[in-house]
This record gives structure tokens, sequence and C-alpha cells, in this order.
């Protein structure tokens, strides 16, 4: 990692009558800008090109014997500029990423100080305290005030109880009331002037997440949940929070709290390949991180553990000739990983004991040969009673571990994801956290951690649809990895949606299902459907097995929120794109011109387009091949609930 810092203001004492006339920190290239005032409490301003888009917002931590940020001293400020080139370990989105930002550190009395930070695309703070001794927040202040009448996409959850798994509701930020169900992290407003916000948090450790409300002044304000001190039993996936804490977190006095992003678009496209998280992320700790290996997995769970035909002599279900079979598939098509979901143990609270039915050791062995790993399925309580078992699993020969069912975000819940990443990493085992809440920075961290759910994904069948998948890029795909579990092979139009597995059939077209392998990022992207109907569409499955799940460069061709994606994504010399769309017109079309493509190649296009049937029958596609340049310019069409899908790679010289 390369990394300048030219400081061009040192520290220097500000009088309060100075601090009142506010402090200017702008993007490197002074589009975005942030404006501060130090008065009763510490305000602060998000412009973009002199246009105000949140307004006096203030910010503060209430500890139990004072509140950081009330009638603020200022005693000293520092800027400068940083220049640093970062490679992400799992790179989702580019594998080389320039972090350019100005920095501005505010130094107080009472032992604290607020960071700002300016990007091209946004704003972000954190607090940080140098307090000798363990310390109590009570609470965090962060009230943003909106400029005018916004419109907010969120998830609203009944409670602090939640795997992140809401559908997107829209609400003008004027009718959203104090009594109203508050939102997760992350958020996207719309302000209409035409920028958009998307609003989250990097670098969470040792803390809750953050959680949101409206303020009753057309704004919004933080709140969080308390620390639990004391549990009771709730079956085998959970437990009942007895007794709470009246703080949100015990933690330690010298430290950096996390920081709140405002990632500011001009363009809807630009919020799709922003890497804010990552840039403000802890770096990776791992020494050796050689070993991590994000790849595809075939999974039994959606689809029933259900293959049938000529080639399956045997009964089928959760047993050892099953998955077998779908170990045989994931090597045909070159896959890395099959999951094994509920069931593989005899008990779901003993992680020790195989069911016998299942023989995992006899699996892992047979998937060594075939070189396909196994990841296991467990719910956090297990693994928390028995945290000896990532050694074990090393020990049999297991690549990786999903945790599910955690559905809290209280501190003590981010803090035992950060407990298990790092004993995980110990003994060379991958993490996907299922029921879980959205990434925040210790997949950077800990790149083993290599996706999380905490997306309403595919396994939601019949509530899992276009017109809100469709949102997914803008937000909860925009802060980072995301195991939405694609690829149905069976395709309807919501007016004639029917599922039940085995069979087992998701909402829009075919076109549509391949595009999400090279629209959705995911550090382990699962195959959701049964090999039998991979079989039996075999030109499909040939294209979204080769799709990479990391990737060399991310361009956004085209993009409005809520309505249609267009990406290119390219692995090497490769090139994919994939388009998707919500249910509202029959047909949208587009011109696209190629000008990502090297000048002077010509390259081979093979794509899978939604057929002239797909508006009623969701199963109709084309495969076309063409060849095309940088002077190239293609049609997308894309059904109602429809997509995209191509691959373009470079002719034989």
């Amino acid at each position: 990692m390369k990394k300048i810092a030219c400081v061009f203001l040192l520290a220097a004492t500000m009088t309060t009558a100075n601090a009142q006339k506010g402090i200017k920190l702008t993007s490197p290239n002074g589009d975005v800008t942030t404006e501060i005032k130090l008065t009763d409490k510490i305000y602060y301003s998000v412009l973009c090109k002199n246009d105000t888009l949140l307004h006096d917002n203030s910010l503060g931590l209430e500890l139990d014997n004072r509140v950081l940020g009330d009638r603020p001293k200022l005693i000293s400020k520092k800027e400068q500029q940083i220049k640093e080139q970062l490679k992400p370990i799992v790179p989702l989105k580019f594998s080389t990423i320039d972090n350019v930002y100005n920095q501005l550190v505010l130094r107080f009395k009472d032992q604290y100080a607020v960071e700002f930070r300016a990007y091209d695309d946004g704003i972000a703070y954190r607090i940080i305290t140098d307090i000798r001794d363990s310390i109590n927040v009570v609470s965090e202040e962060m009230d943003i005030n909106f400029t005018s009448e916004n419109l907010l996409h969120v998830q609203q959850p009944g409670g602090f109880k939640t795997a992140y798994e809401e559908i997107y509701t829209h609400i003008n930020s004027t009718e959203w009331k104090p009594n109203g169900r508050m939102a997760v992290l992350p958020m996207l407003i719309d302000t209409k002037k035409p920028y958009k916000i998307l609003v989250s948090e990097s670098d969470l450790s040792d803390y809750p997440c953050m959680f949101v409300k409206s303020s009753g002044r057309n704004g919004i304000t933080a709140t969080f949940p308390k620390v639990p001190v004391r549990f009771g039993e709730d079956g085998d996936r959970s437990v009942k929070i007895l007794a709470e804490a009246d703080y949100i977190a015990r933690t330690t006095g010298r430290r950096s709290f996390p920081w709140r992003y405002f990632v500011v678009s001009k363009q809807d496209t630009e919020i799709i390949t922003n890497t804010m998280t990552y840039r403000l992320a802890t770096k990776n700790v791992l020494a050796d991180a050689s070993w991590i290996k994000p790849g595809q997995a075939s999974w039994e769970w959606w689809n029933g553990a259900k293959p049938y035909g000529p080639d399956v002599d045997f009964v089928s279900g959760y047993n050892l000739d099953t998955y077998k079979y779908f170990i045989d598939f994931a090597h045909k098509f070159g896959m890395q990983y099959i999951i094994m979901d509920e069931g593989w143990a005899k008990s779901t609270r003993d992680p020790y004991t195989p069911n016998p039915d299942v023989d995992v050791h006899e699996i892992i062995k047979y998937g060594k040969e075939r070189n396909v790993g196994v990841f296991l399925w467990l719910t956090w309580l297990t693994v928390e009673k028995n945290l000896g078992l990532f050694e074990q699993f090393a020990s049999w020969g297991v690549k990786g571990v999903k945790i599910d069912f955690m559905d809290r975000s209280d501190q003590w819940m981010v803090n035992y994801y950060e407990r298990i990443a790092k004993e995980a990493a110990k003994h060379n085992l991958l993490v996907d956290f299922h029921g879980s809440f959205k990434p925040a920075g210790l997949e950077y961290k800990y790149p083993n951690v290599i996706s999380y759910e905490g997306v309403r994904g595919m396994e939601q069948m019949g509530g899992c649809y276009p017109d809100n998948s469709v949102y997914l890029p803008f937000i909860r795909n925009a802060v980072g990895p995301m195991d939405y579990t694609p690829g149905a092979m069976i395709s309807m139009q919501p007016n004639v949606y029917r599922s039940e597995r085995p069979n087992s059939a998701s909402i829009g077209t075919r076109a549509y299902q391949m595009s999400l392998f090279v629209i959705f990022e995911s550090g382990i992207q699962m195959l959701a459907d049964n090999p039998t109907q991979y079989y039996r569409n075999a030109e499909c499955t040939d294209f979204i097995t080769k799709v990479p799940t990391t990737w060399d460069e991310t361009v956004a061709l085209n993009a409005k929120v809520g309505e249609y994606v267009i990406v290119a994504k390219r692995k090497g010399e490769k090139w994919y794109i994939g388009g998707m769309t919500n249910s509202e017109e029959d047909w949208r079309n587009f011109q696209q011109k190629l000008t990502f493509l090297t000048a002077g190649k010509t390259y081979k296009m093979t794509s899978f387009k939604d057929g002239i049937n797909a508006v009623e029958q969701a199963m109709d596609y084309r495969k076309e091949v063409a060849e095309v340049t940088v002077h190239s310019s293609i049609e997308i069409k894309l059904a109602k609930s429809g997509g995209f899908a191509a691959v373009i790679e470079p002719l034989t010289e």
C-alpha cells in the first residue's frame, strides 16, 4: 500500500469566535463540502456543488458523567490530504482502489476529537476519545436535518430483533412520524435535487449497530439497542433477553468509534460503484490471507435436496448419496464449494456428532478428491457454546461455516461476530453470516468473512420479487457482500407465481436470474436450484458457473433507483454485462455503447436476453452470439421483471 500525507495546516488554536464562524472541509475535486459550526453543539452540513443537502446536523456522545459535543471547546485542528492505493483481499468491485480524501481532525477539551473526511463522493466522520478508564456510552447523537421533503428508501423492522430482511418501504420524510417504525442502515435518501445520499456506517467494532427513526422535524435521529445483561432459554437457535443495561456500550475510553458516512451521488450509477465501507474500514489484520478463496457453491436447502431423473438411481434427500451428487455437479461445472445446511448434524445443538445418514467425513473426503470444499451450517448459539468446533472442523477438512439466526445487533452480538471471525481465521475457515445485520467493515478487517445475508433474498420465495430486489444494488449491496442465493431455473411472472419445494421457483424471468450473478456481489455466490434443473438447462448453467465472484473493474452503465440497473464488470480480459428491471413496464429498451472495451480488439459476445414472450412466460429467453468492438452499440431489451446477461471475450488473434 502506497500512502502520501501532505500536511497543509498544522495544529493551531482557535478562538471561540472563529469557531462560530464555521470551518469548511472540501473534497479533493471541490464538489462535496462539509461546513462545521461549533456553538452549543457540534453542527455540520453536507453540500454538493454549493447545494445544501443536509443542514445543521448534530453529533455527540453521551457518557455516564458528561456529554461529548455539548458546548464544545476547540483546542486544535489539523488538516491533511491523503492519497493511497488499496488492494482488497476479496475485490468485489475493483482489484485496486484509489483512496483520496481531505481530512480534518478537531480536538476538543474533555479528551475527545472528531475526525471528518471529505471524499469526491461523500462525507464521513467519527468520534475519537482519549479517556484513560473504561466508559459507558449512554447514547450517541446523530441528528440529520433535510432541507426539503425527501423520499427515504428504508427497511423498517418491528424492533431491534431483526435479520434485516424486511422489504423496502418508501416514505416521504415529512410524513414519517417519531412514533413510526424505526429503520435499519443502510438507507437511501432521494433529495430530488437530483442528488441521492446513501447513509451507513463502517469500522463497527465493540459497539452496537445504528438504527434511525424520525426526529419529527423533517429529519432523522439515531437510536441503538442497549447492552443485554441477562439471558434466558429460547430454543436451539436463540436466547431471550431478560434484562438490559441503561447504556448502549461499555468500552475502552481510548478508541475510535464507528464511522458515520454519507455517499453523495450526482447520478444513480455512482451509488453502485461506491466503495466507502471498504475505504473507511480497518484494513486486513491477517498475516496470511492466501488461503481465502472466494467462489460459487451448490446449495441444497432452497431446492429441498431432491434431484431426480435417469442418473439418480438412489432415494434423494438429506443423505450421503444426494450430497455426493451435489459434489459431482459442483465438480463438473468447476464450482468451489457445496453448502450443507441444517440436517448434516444429528442435533442442531451438537456440532460434533454427524447425522449417520449423511456421513460428513465421507462427504468431505469425496469433495476433496474432486476439488470441492464443504461449508457446514450452524446456529450462532451452538457455535457460542462450542468454540472448540473451529479446530475440530479444520481437522475434518471443512472449508467454511455458515452461521445463522443471530437476528440481533447490540454490542454483545457485534462483538460475537468479531470473535467468531478471529477464531475461524486461526483455523483457515471462511465464514458466511446468515440471519445477520448488514456489512459494516468486519469483512475487510477479517477477509475470511466472505459474505453476509442481511437481505430479503430468494429463500423468501414469493416474498422475494424484482420490484424490491432492484433496490439492492443501490442500498444493501452498495455497502458490502450480500448472500442473496440466486440461480432459479423455474421462472414466473408475479401474477402467476406458485412455488413449493422441491419444485422451488422464483419471480422474474430466466434472463433476470442469470443477470443476478453479474450484478450482485458476494464472496460466496450460491447456485440455489436443483442440479437436475441445471443439467436440463446446460447452456444457462455453463454461463452462470463461469461468472467470477471477484472483479478487477466495475462500470455502472445505466441505472435508475428502483427501476433498472445495467452494469459491466471485468475479470482479466473478459467483460460481463448484467441488467435487471422491475415490473412497471412490459419492455424497457436501451442502446448501450461498449466504450469500456479495449480499442483495436475484436470480441465475441454471448448474450442471454428475455424472449419475445417473456412478459407472460418468464422462462422464455434467447441466446445470441455476435462480434463486437469498442465502437459497437448493442440493444438491451428488458421485459417486465426481466434481465440481460452477457460475456464478452477477446477473439484469439
